[in-house]
Order: structure tokens, then sequence, then C-alpha cells
């Protein structure tokens, strides 16, 4: 699949340069630049393609958030302090000085885009390698905007038109010279960088990227789609949308599934437009402690295959192990089915049922036994979106999807939750458009750089 040569060694100047530091000073830390400089195209194809460094470790803290799924006072007795507060919404997430994941890893992933968009015009170029170097610049500024996207979405608030630009969003790392200093910023820029970068990023992809962990003009115009639903913006996210499935729309039939105990599949799903996976928290792991929400589980129809592809039984209590990741990790990737569902939501709310609902049917049919799906009807454009909605939770379970999904729900009423759980005898809630939909920036970041803590 991937080679990750040249990106090691960046990862060993970066580790060997911090060893005597504060581990999460991941934002000014400086790599001993001269153990390597990239100097070929092939250099930076190999940073590209190292799947441990752009692939893995997207940010869990959401899920681990959410209400996919609950645990037992015992179970989270037992769990250490970041599964068991997350789980809780405490204010106090982390130990002190504790290395979190969730944000430098996304960090580490600016870094070494920055690295290869910095170096890339000081390589000569021939006019026969014009092409490969223009995918190299997409593929960097896809990665880096990805990034951007998974940490605006941990830790700063939702995207609220009327307060986006004054809110706190997070650090733009733009260049990989450590020496400049960061500052938060709004989080209008922070959507504003991410879009800029995809939309720039957009024509120098390919339309099929050569492996499925590699960015690809679907996959960029699936993420701005994303990013606009996010947002809110409903008629961006739909010609997005819609620009993604007339490049590339299949959906795989799940009776064709050989699902085991931890993943839907023993090989990746043709749905896979672009493959990320989470960190690794132990009560969201796949077939692991935490037990899938109940009033969810049962909310899947008999013939309904995700009832069975996506989750075990221990006794009468269900597990999830639909991840589309084949180390088991939970998928937090880009797939057609999160794109029919996009597409479908937007024409709902733009008064377009039958297209609405053109998209939801089709997607359903891969989902149900062969010869016993019934097309959903509607008589309206909100009586469509609610069925979107529903289908879209039961679709798009532990990817990282539902923290988000969350979060611009209730800014509607008529979607707004709140959240309940309850440990050791004690019930806790998350209202809706509370403080703690930002997670805390680890405090050794805050002590290193300066920047603001969110409140909680």
């Amino acid at each position: 699949m991937k080679k990750n040569i040249y990106a090691i060694l960046i990862i060993a100047a970066c580790l060997l340069m911090v060893s005597c530091k504060k581990q999460d000073d991941f934002l000014n830390a400086k790599p001993n630049q001269a153990l390597f400089v990239p100097s070929t195209l092939k250099d930076l194809e190999n940073i590209l393609n190292d799947q441990n460094i752009f692939n893995t470790g997207d940010p869990g803290l959401g899920e681990l958030a959410s209400d996919d799924y609950y645990v037992t006072s015992d179970i989270l007795n037992n769990e250490d302090i970041t599964d068991r507060n997350g789980y809780i919404w405490a204010k106090q997430l982390y130990n002190v000085g504790q290395n979190v994941n969730d944000w430098s890893v996304p960090y580490q992933q600016v870094y070494h885009a920055n690295t290869i968009l910095d170096y890339l015009p000081k390589i000569s170029t021939s006019p026969t390698q014009v092409a490969e170097a223009n995918q190299i610049k997409g593929s960097a500024l896809f990665f880096r905007s990805m990034a951007f996207y998974n940490l605006v979405q941990t830790f700063a608030m939702p995207y609220d038109v009327k307060t986006a630009s004054v809110d706190l969003g997070i650090p733009l790392r733009l260049t990989s010279d450590l020496n400049i200093k960061s500052v938060r910023a709004t989080v209008q820029q922070c959507y504003d960088q991410i879009i800029a970068d995809l939309q720039t990023a957009l024509p120098l992809l390919p339309l099929k990227a050569k492996y499925q962990t590699l960015p690809s003009q679907p996959a960029a115009n699936a993420l701005l789609a994303r990013a606009y639903l996010a947002m809110a913006n409903y008629p961006m996210a739909l010609q997005h949308a819609d620009a993604c499935l007339n490049q590339f729309n299949t959906l795989t039939d799940y009776n064709t599934l050989n699902p085991t105990p931890y993943a839907i599949n023993t090989s990746l799903l043709s749905d896979d437009i672009f493959h990320t996976s989470q960190q690794g928290w132990d009560l969201t792991f796949p077939n692991y402690v935490g037990i899938a929400d109940s009033t969810l589980y049962k909310s899947y129809a008999a013939n309904d295959l995700r009832k069975t592809a996506c989750f075990v039984l221990n006794g009468a209590l269900p597990y999830f192990s639909g991840t589309y990741d084949l180390q088991y990790s939970n998928y937090s990737g880009i797939a057609t089915d999160e794109v029919y569902l996009i597409r479908a939501e937007c024409n709902a709310r733009a008064g377009n049922t039958s297209g609405a609902l053109k998209d939801l049917n089709t997607l359903l049919a891969t989902r149900w036994k062969s010869g016993t799906f019934i097309a959903y009807t509607a008589n309206s454009p909100d009586q469509a979106l609610t069925a979107i909605l529903s289908e879209r939770r039961k679709e798009l379970l532990f990817r990282g999807l539902r923290w988000t999904d969350l979060r611009r729900l209730n800014k509607e009423t008529r979607f707004a939750i709140t959240l309940t759980r309850t440990y050791n005898g004690t019930t806790y809630t998350l209202p809706p458009n509370d403080p703690r939909y930002a997670m805390p920036i680890p405090d050794n970041e805050i002590s290193n750089s300066g920047i603001q803590q969110n409140p909680r």
C-alpha cells in the first residue's frame, strides 16, 4: 500500500528534539530539519504516502462524548481519566501534562502537509512532472484541510453564522516554520481556510486515487460537502455532494458482506472514497466495552442488514462491530453512504422531496435483505427530512460524525436534544449549545504557546 520512509525520519527528528521537552508542545517543537531535506518529488510523495501520519489518529473525543453508546458504572470505574471524564462531559478531561493525541496528531499532519507545500516550489520540475507536482500540492492541501476540519469539530464551538467571526477556533498553521507564534483564528477563519484549501486542491487531484488512503476529486468534493453541512450552508453542501456522486457513487450491497466480530467486512468496502480511522478510546473501540444505545439498536427493522452486519450480541446487549476499518479502529473516512445522505438532507431542506427520497431509497435498498425493502414516501419536505436524519443516525454510527451532527442540529429548536448519562448514581447532562461542545485544549499547549483556553 503506502511507503513511510521519509516521513518516519521527520517524525524521528521531531521526537529527538522534543524528548526533553513537554510532550504537548507540538505547535512549537522544532525538528532538526538538517536530518532530512526533501529534494525530489519522490521524496514528497513518500511523505504523502505514509498512512501512519495521514490516515490514522483522527480525533475521537467527540465520539467518546456522543450518544452512540453507554457503559455501566462498574466498567467506567476501571477506565482512565479521559475515557471516564469524557463520558460524563466533565470540565476537566485530562491528567496534568497528558499528551492528548486528538490535538497532537492532527497538528503533526498539518506540519507534514506544510513541509510538502513549503519544499515543493524549491524542487526543480520538468514539463513532464507538472501533473505529478500538482497532485502532490493538491494532496497536501487536502490533508491539511481535513486536519483543520477535525480539529475545529473537536476544539472549537459549532459554527454559527451570527457569531463565527468572533468565536475562537484553532491555530491555523500555514507554514512549517515553527518560529511563527501560534494564535487562535476565529471559527469563520478556520472554515474559510478549510474551504480555500479544498477548492485549490480540487482541480489538482486525480479523479481516482491510486489507493483509498490517498485524496481524489470525489474525496475533496465530499469533504467540502461535509464542511458546508457543518456550517448549515445547505446549498453549497448540496452542490459538492452532487459533484462527488457524479464522479463516484458506488454503494456496497450488504447482502454480499462477510462481517467479522470487529469489522463490517473482510476487505475494504467499495463505498470507501477516502480511508482514515479514529483515535482508539476504550469506550468506543469496536466490540469492546461500550454498549450500543439500546433505543437506537431497536430502531433497526428485522430485515435491515445493518442490525446483523454492524452489531454483535453479548447476551441481549448489542456491541458495535460495523467499522469499515480492517485494523478494527473506528472508521472516520469519507464514504458514499454519507454523501448520499448529505445530498438527501440538502434536497429535503430545499423543498425537493422527490430528489431527497430518491437518494435515501437508493441507499437503503442496498442495506436491506434482498427483496424486502419498502421505499420511503413522504407528504412534505419536512417529513422527508425527519426520515433522512433518522436514517443518517443509523447509517453513520461510530464514525465521529454524530458529534458534529449534535452540534449543528442543536442550532435548530426542533432537533435540539439534551444528552443524559448516569454514573455511580449521579445523573449528568449536556444541554444544547453548551460550552462543553468544545473540548479543552491540552494544558501544556496553553502554558507553552499562551493561546486561550476554552471555557467549560
